[in-house]
């Protein structure tokens, strides 16, 4: 695959910005409710490919301009353009599984129908306090097939279910109560809160952060039989790499590990 590069891209409905080995995106259409059309949905999937190229990128942000996180899809079919090469068959559920890297949703406001992709799909989300989480789907004659793949391995699916069978809004304390984000703040901290703990997994062992989220997907999709000698594999793999040689000898001589 051709080496992907961010120069001379014009990013119209994200902004994406990288600094201390942290990828924040933010989704940068408030007029739309930050709607996902083909022009976001195609940066954030490239953008998402960049970072899992980047070994300098440890960590994803996603933030979003206005008062709503996103909307879902852009019924509308509102067009826009972008410079930003278009990936084939890229998909945003499938690019955030695959990143094998920490992604936090910082949700600063509603998030609705195909927006539970993302926060599904990421590793951690958090919200503040009066921010609402719903798939309206079916008041509109339709049903959230995409979302279902994520949310329900996050959410129980007794809960998971009448969540979308009957597309009512639920709050911060519910969806951390069912597992759909990790953390209900003050609006006040968010800011504060996410950077702390983007701080915090940007600092982590990278290249066993990357590994180890590896074999977490991969194991999910085996049966337990299967689970445990690819696990055990996994183990003997993570001795012999860089970053388990450096925090042990590290830790024997007392000092934090410098992770390359």
């Amino acid at each position: 695959m051709k080496k992907l590069t961010l120069e001379g891209l014009i990013f119209t409905a994200t902004e994406i910005c990288i600094q201390n080995k942290i990828m924040t995106i933010t989704l940068n259409r408030p007029e739309k409710k930050n709607a996902l059309n083909n022009v976001m949905m195609n940066e954030i999937n490239y953008a998402l490919a960049y970072a899992k190229q980047e070994k300098d990128i440890r960590v994803v942000v996603f933030a979003a301009r206005g008062d709503v996180f996103c909307a879902g899809a852009d019924l509308s079919r509102t067009e826009s353009k972008s410079n930003v090469p278009k990936l084939d068959n890229a998909d945003i559920s499938l690019s955030l599984r695959y990143l094998y890297k920490p992604v936090i949703c910082k949700i600063q406001g509603p998030v609705l129908a195909g927006a539970l992709l993302i926060v599904s799909n990421s590793t951690h989300a958090i919200a503040v306090n009066d921010a609402t989480f719903s798939a309206p789907e079916i008041h509109r004659g339709l049903w959230p097939f995409m979302v279902m793949a994520g949310l329900f391995r996050v959410m129980p699916k007794r809960a998971g279910l009448d969540f979308i069978m009957r597309g009512k809004p639920i709050n911060s304390k519910k969806a951390k109560d069912w597992g759909l984000i990790n953390k209900s703040v003050k609006k006040e901290d968010l800011d504060k809160k996410v950077d702390t703990l983007a701080t915090e997994l940007a600092s982590l062992a990278p290249e066993t952060m990357q590994f180890g989220l590896e074999a977490y997907e991969k194991q999910d999709s085996k049966s337990f039989d299967e689970a445990l000698p690819y696990l055990k594999e996994q183990i003997a793999k993570c001795f012999e790499g860089k970053d388990a040689k450096e925090g042990i000898t590290a830790f024997l001589e007392k000092r934090k590990p410098n992770w390359k």
